[in-house]
């Protein structure tokens, strides 16, 4: 292809899609996660954890007829963008595009606005849930893909990240995910999606762990060892009794997606990234 042979794409197309990402993404969950979750009320051994699962599954039908949200934490944006490297971004500022389609997507939502500004002392909202958080990769190509995650607070808060050495193995990674899980308890109200990153360095970690949110819901790692390790890690976690809602019972999660990363010969990163039930996010290709 030629160096002059370059796509070009206004961000006002931007803008455009994330505010349609952004009026469904916490009211339409992907069909997958309806099939899982009707797989659970067949799984769940216990009363309760099955009540919950039936308020859970009523919830989301709602939600996707009447395009309402499926939970009241609406969340922050955080936006991942693939921009093909034969695309031209043009018209304006990328991030300031994208917090626009942030802005007029929850506002015209009516979606509950999560952002303060000085996280630490002022602690202000600013009233538009921008700005977003943008992770921005580059890929082969003439096309964008933008998907947006609406990440609530509650599962968020039960994150965590650890740098264990190499002889931890893969034994001090499972220890590590099961005990995040099992300290997260019904807080991030489960059934819970969990993502785990390993390997990289302390910032590629915690976004591996949150982009293996984004796998559809109980894809395999391509690679048969760590997939493996989800299969593994899944049975341990629903052993924990945590169960819907926290009531108790046999699932405490749908699925454990690991994503893993080249990293230093004296390094072993490991990250937890919890999803709730709704786990909203969507994508537009442009």
């Amino acid at each position: 292809m030629s160096c002059v042979d370059v796509r070009r794409i206004d961000v006002s197309e931007v803008t455009d899609a994330v505010h349609k990402l952004c009026m469904k993404v916490t009211c339409k969950l992907p069909p997958e996660n309806i099939v899982a979750l009707q797989r659970a009320m067949e799984e769940e051994k216990s009363p309760q954890g099955r009540q919950a699962l039936a308020r859970i599954l009523e919830n989301h039908r709602l939600a996707g007829e009447l395009m309402q949200p499926a939970c009241q934490d609406t969340g922050i944006a955080v936006v991942f963008v693939e921009l093909g490297q034969d695309v031209h971004m043009c018209g304006g500022d990328l991030q300031q595009a994208i917090d626009e389609g942030v802005r007029r997507g929850y506002t015209d939502a009516y979606l509950r606005k999560s952002v303060v500004d000085d996280p630490l002392f002022e602690r202000i909202n600013t009233k538009d849930n921008t700005p977003a958080i943008v992770h921005l990769q580059m890929v082969p190509g003439r096309s964008v893909a933008i998907t947006v995650v609406a990440k609530g607070g509650g599962a968020e808060n039960m994150s965590g990240l650890a740098m264990l050495t190499p002889a931890s193995g893969a034994e001090g990674v499972r220890k590590f995910v099961v005990e995040q899980v099992r300290k997260a308890g019904p807080n991030a109200c489960p059934p819970v999606i969990v993502g785990v990153g390993v390997g990289g360095n302390f910032e590629t970690v915690a976004f591996l762990a949150k982009k293996a949110l984004l796998r559809p819901l109980g894809e395999a790692n391509p690679n048969p060892k760590y997939a493996s390790l989800e299969k593994d890690l899944l049975g341990e976690i629903n052993r924990l009794g945590i169960g819907p809602q926290g009531f108790g019972g046999t699932v405490t999660a749908l699925a454990v997606h690991v994503e893993a990363h080249p990293c230093h010969i004296a390094s072993l990163p490991v990250a937890v990234n919890l999803n709730c039930h709704v786990a909203p996010h969507c994508t537009a290709v442009l």
